[in-house]
């Protein structure tokens, strides 16, 4: 079947379902295979629970005669021409946000600025891989005015296979940092993966693909970026750049700086529009991290080009709550905690233990745990990380983990062997009247700690 045919069924059903536990009526369901799983086995089921087709690629799954199933060479390949086919339809303008750090919180962001003007349509969760972005981008509909669409990479060639779905007009790369180190095989290869998206803007204008309708008639394609990061500038030749930054050396498009952080980060900012004069504007957030300030700054700078107004940006990021144990703070009956339990890696490791070092507070303990996806160089940057801990003030540290167990510590560190052993800790002898930090990739599940703390 071509993707135009396809398409004018996914006009008649327009929400698709990957899940077949998760059918909602008329829906199309794509049977997509995985290491352990295969979709076309469970492809009759979801037209059972309500889809009203579903897409499988293995002939003996497609019962001859009955047009509800639909028979194609890859079935996550069609996913992908028929999310790339409906973005070229609608030609909805979008914003494309990677990053090793901070892309999430930037998006969310951004979403929440834009909203404040614009119908905005942006990636939901972490949903930005070749499965989740094909997905968001088949969320748009017409009466959205713009997308804000995050896309993730741990391997070379990720982001520019992404970037060929989104066809982004406008860009923000937050950072490039050491993470992933497995995948790309050196912090070269996370920038190059990165850097790919500029490549893409630098090709948007000289090509036959459609062009996305505009929002204002002044705005030109441009990358946001990040003024005080020179890996980023050095990439960044050849683009129309909107600058933002912590700096008064120039007069970006949005300057900011730290007012303070304890623990929570309240910042202002100004911006320079090509006037002699120029208002700052005071925000206290619910974010922790100085570190934070640069996704703050990234979401003011996009606003202000899309022309929402400084005070409704404001209140956008003030009213914005972290979720999902990313910078979130929490009081218990006995305990402050910092959750950041999501992910990390030596940059987002770092910058947090350096956040944390800063707070004025007694009875300063982190839990932290190992850094995953790093190769070669991981004891390496998990010794970074203890030495880092022993140069600060704080007084208690759990570590968790493989990694950590490796590294040569202080009599004074304690190490866990998994998430298991630090609740058996804690409940034969719990912290109390601790401000403590909670950092570690996913995968160590550090977020089950905060309801035992």
């Amino acid at each position: 079947m071509e993707i135009s045919e396809l398409y004018k069924i996914f006009t008649e059903h327009p929400v698709v379902t990957t899940d077949s536990r998760d059918c909602p009526e008329d829906s199309l369901f794509f049977a997509l295979k995985g290491a352990s799983f295969d979709g076309n086995k469970f492809a009759s089921a979801a037209i059972e629970k309500g889809c009203a087709y579903a897409v499988v690629d293995e002939k003996e799954y497609a019962p001859a005669g009955d047009s509800r199933f639909i028979l194609v060479d890859d079935c996550l390949e069609t996913l992908r021409q028929l999310s790339r086919y409906h973005r070229r339809t609608l030609g909805t303008p979008i914003i494309g946000i990677t990053g090793t750090n901070g892309k999430t919180t930037t998006k969310e962001l951004t979403a929440a600025v834009l909203r404040k003007k614009y119908n905005v349509l942006y990636t939901q969760g972490n949903f930005n891989n070749d499965i989740g972005v094909p997905k968001t981008l088949l969320r748009l509909r017409p009466e959205h005015d713009i997308a804000v669409v995050e896309m993730g990479a741990s391997h070379p060639g990720d982001i520019k296979r992404l970037v060929e779905l989104v066809e982004p007009d406008y860009a923000i790369i937050t950072n490039v940092g050491r993470a992933h180190l497995q995948g790309f095989g050196s912090f070269e290869g996370v920038i190059k993966t990165k850097g790919e998206l500029y490549d893409f803007m630098r090709e948007r204008d000289n090509w036959d693909a459609p062009k996305s309708r505009i929002i204002n008639y002044w705005q030109k394609r441009c990358v946001f970026i990040d003024n005080e990061n020179p890996y980023l500038k050095s990439i960044a030749h050849g683009l129309n750049l909107v600058r933002y930054g912590c700096t008064e050396k120039e007069p970006l498009w949005v300057n900011g700086k730290v007012k303070s952080c304890d623990p929570m980060l309240r910042f202002s900012w100004e911006h320079h529009d090509g006037s002699f004069t120029s208002v700052w504007h005071e925000v206290p957030t619910h974010l922790i991290g100085s570190y934070n300030i640069t996704n703050m700054l990234a979401a003011v700078s996009i606003g202000l080009y899309f022309g929402v107004k400084p005070d409704l940006i404001v209140d956008a990021l003030m009213r914005y709550t972290p979720s999902n144990n990313r910078s979130q703070f929490e009081q218990t009956a006995d305990n402050r905690l910092i959750v950041d339990a999501y992910n990390a890696n030596p940059t987002s490791m770092a910058a947090s233990l350096k956040n944390f070092a800063e707070i004025e507070a007694d009875g300063k303990m982190v839990i932290i745990g190992d850094m995953k996806e790093l190769g070669e160089v991981s004891h390496e940057e998990h010794t970074k990380i203890i030495d880092q801990l022993k140069a600060s003030d704080i007084q208690t540290v759990w570590l968790v983990g493989s990694e950590f167990e490796r590294c040569d510590t202080p009599e004074g560190f304690r190490k866990f062997d998994n998430v298991e052993q630090v609740k058996e800790a804690i409940r034969a002898d719990k912290p109390r009247g601790r401000y403590i930090l909670v950092k570690g990739s996913n995968s160590t599940r550090l977020y089950e700690l905060p309801e035992l703390l």
